[in-house]
């Protein structure tokens, strides 16, 4: 099973470019796509969906480019966009009964397919409840059951965990995991954290650009000896946002916990720390942005 994206290009307007030459190989697992917002991810993922058209570039299934025969890949698609929509009036196996109809499931195998799912994603005490009534967790939950109904060999989620609450996104990162075994998972996503709890390997879009893709642990060394922490006032705090890139800031009893990313120490107190994953998204999209000396 494989997904190749060759030299892929998107552009909406004259020079106004949403994706430019992106190359990816990906293999099963899960593959985080990182970036900021508007860094071209959704507009990737269409792509991937075969719901929006490539300006140039393709991409192979399993070595059939799927631009001349899309329902190749459809067939064992499941995706959850980022504005995944509900029937409010319907409850979840009423929705999902419906879904897995259009989907072209005969009916004992949807009722069947329903009744797994439910149990998957934690759903079943509640699957006679409108969906009206679900929380945005609950809903998302609903969102991957409708992806999952054909057992997909590819599966896209765009933006999951976007608005849930602490509990919801850890429980939704738990299922993302269990899915990933002999399937392609992409989990596109601009929260570090999602990527660090599920994905294999990692890939960051920025502007459109493919900055890196590798496994977690490689993105980490590259940013290894950048990380630094000092102890700060609540006065100087402001002018070090301006002048440094802060991952994070603890205020403590001795003054401000200061956190930055940075190619050099940037205060002859700074202190080197081990790098995380988010102080190697942030250094490399600032690296990309032209921010770091190297």
């Amino acid at each position: 099973m494989q997904l190749i994206i060759d030299h892929l290009s998107k552009k909406y307007r004259q020079d106004v470019w949403a994706l430019s030459q992106i190359n990816l190989n990906i293999r099963p697992g899960v593959l985080g796509l990182l970036g900021p917002n508007g860094a071209g991810k959704s507009t990737l993922m269409r792509i991937l969906a075969t719901i929006t058209q490539a300006s140039d570039g393709r991409i192979l299934w399993n070595g059939t480019d799927i631009a001349k025969k899309p329902n190749l890949l459809r067939e064992v698609l499941g995706y959850l966009p980022q504005d995944f929509g509900v029937y409010p009036n319907l409850n979840a196996v009423e929705f999902l009964q419906y879904i897995a109809a259009i989907k072209g499931l005969d009916a004992r195998s949807a009722r069947q397919r329903v009744d797994d799912l439910l149990v998957l994603t934690n759903l079943t005490s509640v699957a006679k409840r409108p969906l009206s009534r679900y929380s945005g967790g609950m809903r998302q939950r609903v969102g991957i059951a409708q992806a999952l109904l054909n057992d997909p060999q590819l599966l896209i989620v765009d933006e999951p965990t976007a608005g849930l609450d602490p509990e919801e996104r850890v429980r939704f990162r738990s299922l993302i995991a269990e899915l990933s075994g002999e399937r392609i998972v992409i989990l596109s996503t601009h929260i570090v954290s999602d990527v660090e709890a599920t994905a294999t390997s990692i890939a960051m879009i920025n502007h459109g650009n493919l900055i890196t893709h590798d496994l977690p642990e490689k993105l980490l060394q590259a940013v290894e000896g950048k990380v630094w922490i000092w102890i700060t006032s609540s006065q100087e705090l402001a002018t070090l946002k301006q002048q440094f890139l802060i991952s994070s800031t603890a205020r403590r009893s001795d003054g401000v916990h200061v956190r930055v990313v940075s190619a050099w120490q940037p205060n002859a107190t700074a202190e080197s720390v081990s790098a995380t994953l988010e102080d190697a998204y942030l250094y490399l999209i600032g690296k990309a942005n032209g921010q770091f000396v190297q």
